[in-house]
């Protein structure tokens, strides 16, 4: 995995000061439901969980 993985959505649980993901693993998927996406407005990140 990247070292450093950057998240500006800071209302995230797994966001961290400088911008930081501090998730242990990250899960993307393509809005289409297959493994093909054209371009990141294509995908979301399923990792993503509000802060509570």
């Amino acid at each position: 995995m990247a070292k450093d993985v950057l998240c500006e959505v800071n209302s995230c649980k797994y966001w961290a000061a400088g911008n930081k993901c501090n998730a242990s693993s990250i899960y993307v998927v393509s809005h289409h439901g297959s493994n093909q996406a054209r371009n990141s407005e294509e995908t979301d990140c399923k990792t993503f969980e509000p802060k509570i």
